[in-house]
């Protein structure tokens, strides 16, 4: 299981790592509620995990997106690739 406490510029590669990890593992649904802190690189890694799940015929879900991240996506107009269930 996914598991991040932080989705920043200083934790994309490493938060990158583990999604792509998690959805080789057949992850489709990734919880972000342990996630405390968040800036705009944490919306591209989110985008590159869904870009990734796509090409593999999935498609994930996200859960407990802290509200700036909703916010942000939102601005940026991409909130709509980034299911939330």
């Amino acid at each position: 299981m996914l598991s991040l406490d932080a989705l920043t510029f200083g934790s994309a590669k490493s938060a990158l790592e583990q999604g792509c990890a998690a959805i080789a593992a057949g992850e489709t649904v990734f919880d972000l509620g342990g996630v405390s802190t968040a800036d705009s690189s944490g919306v591209a890694v989110m985008l590159g995990w869904q870009r990734l799940a796509l090409k593999a015929g999935q498609r994930l879900d996200f859960i407990n997106v802290p509200e700036n991240v909703q916010k942000l996506a939102a601005l940026y107009g991409v909130d709509q690739l980034l299911p939330q269930s």
